[in-house]
């Protein structure tokens, strides 16, 4: 009887443990906050019709994203493609920087992945 009850708590506390490492593990999935992905979501769709299928499409498109990049990191991209378009020395650094080239390559790659998922 003894080993049965110490069985039952242990598959208790190994379900809480994996039901709260899930949780954790969506968190970090769904660290955009909604105007962020609100935002995407809008560019997306003008760029592709504003068709029922493009807000799918695009609502896809920003799941796969997050999934890829965390958040810090696309907005490192998008600050760098918004400063980039700058003339002159003020955007030069941002087109010149490693870093800023990283964070463009990661964002690029997941946008490419989401292209292939949901368009």
């Amino acid at each position: 009887m003894m080993l049965v009850g110490s069985v039952r708590r242990i598959v208790a506390a190994l379900t809480a443990l994996m039901t709260m490492a899930a949780l954790a593990r969506a968190q970090d999935i769904n660290d955009y906050p909604t105007s962020a992905r609100v935002e995407y979501a809008f560019g997306c769709l003008k760029a592709n019709g504003e068709t029922r299928q493009a807000i799918e499409q695009c609502s896809c498109s920003i799941d796969v994203i997050a999934s890829l990049v965390p958040y810090e990191r696309y907005v490192t991209a998008e600050t760098v493609l918004s400063v980039s378009q700058v003339r002159g020395d003020m955007g030069g650094p941002f087109r010149t920087s490693e870093q800023a080239a990283n964070a463009l390559k990661q964002l690029r790659r997941a946008q490419a992945e989401a292209e292939v998922r949901c368009f």
